[in-house]
């Protein structure tokens, strides 16, 4: 997709857009608005209005396939070609066979982001296996910081979906990226991040990725972690690998902040677009760093990512 093409969006599929977690991404969405296990906090999705852990086929899945057929040859290149959208992917029943079926349609990868809620059932452990990344969440380990944050259908229990997270890393090969979400004031007192580091210990996952809120949530009330604690809470767990993916919204926000590499980045890109990776050899400074000063700037509507040849580039506005 070049610099003046919009993004595709059919019933099913939608983008590619940029993704800070998963590059160029082709997103599928295959459940009805807003049907999860979960009624998170935070959901930049908004209130959850079926609350269910019952799987069923909500559309004909060959309906999928055929949005994707048309779609794909007019992409030259994926990072990945991601379950996620408006609710929880694993309820829908033909899930392991969209998975083959769009193996037979493009090489990219196969991306699944999961709540986790139902990893304690085989046969969704089973139809996950063929996916090159599944990316579950887990914002608690203790019965009552997963009902304040999580506010979970009846039925669930949490023990029981760390057991089901630890089952699929001993069963699956593939890279498991786990997202926690932290909430100041709900899931941040020291027992609860013990616990979760506890139970991350156990899931082993490929990587640990701490975020918060940085978008309206579902309810009202909630706050932000900021910079600080989420690094305190990455160096309790330093032994599990974890980075932060919050994005930066505010210049106070970027530690050792310098307005000098601000306007240079500025200057830099508004004489020409720029990936990550060139600026990284211009400035010298890490992709985490150059991160926080990109996302201020996309907050203020200076820059934007745009995709561009197989690669993100950032423009000025």
């Amino acid at each position: 997709m070049t610099r003046n093409e919009k993004p595709h969006q059919t019933r099913h599929v939608f983008g590619p857009v940029p993704s800070r977690r998963l590059g160029i991404s082709l997103g599928v969405d295959i459940i009805p608005f807003k049907t999860c296990s979960l009624d998170c906090l935070y959901c930049e999705c908004g209130r959850t209005t079926l609350r269910t852990i019952e799987r069923q086929s909500f559309f004909p899945p060959r309906r999928v396939l055929d949005e994707l057929q048309a779609i794909l040859p007019g992409i030259p290149h994926l990072d990945f070609i991601t379950f996620s959208g408006s609710g929880e992917p694993t309820l829908n029943s033909d899930l392991g066979w969209l998975i083959g079926g769009i193996r037979g349609l493009s090489t990219a990868p196969i991306a699944v982001l999961t709540n986790g809620t139902l990893l304690s059932r085989a046969d969704v452990r089973r139809e996950l296996l063929g996916a090159d990344v599944v990316l579950p969440s887990l914002d608690a380990a203790l019965a009552a910081g997963f009902a304040r944050i999580n506010q979970p259908a009846p039925g669930l229990d949490v023990g029981c979906i760390v057991a089901g997270m630890e089952a699929f890393r001993r069963e699956y090969a593939g890279k498991i990226w786990l997202e926690v979400f932290i909430l100041k004031g709900v899931n941040d007192g020291e027992a609860d991040i013990a616990a979760l580091g506890a139970a991350l210990c156990r899931i082993r996952p490929d990587k640990v990725q701490l975020n918060t809120l940085d978008r309206p949530p579902a309810y009202p009330g909630v706050e932000s972690a900021d910079f600080a604690l989420l690094e305190s809470v990455r160096r309790n767990w330093s032994g599990l690998p974890v980075e932060i993916i919050k994005r930066a919204g505010r210049r106070e926000e970027i530690p050792a902040f310098s307005s000098n590499l601000e306007n240079s980045l500025l200057n830099t890109i508004r004489r020409r677009p720029l990936t990550i990776d060139d600026l990284r050899t211009l400035t010298g400074k890490s992709e985490e760093d150059l991160r926080r000063y990109l996302e201020v700037l996309e907050t203020e509507k200076k820059v934007k990512p745009v995709i561009e040849g197989g690669r993100i580039f950032y423009t000025s506005v």
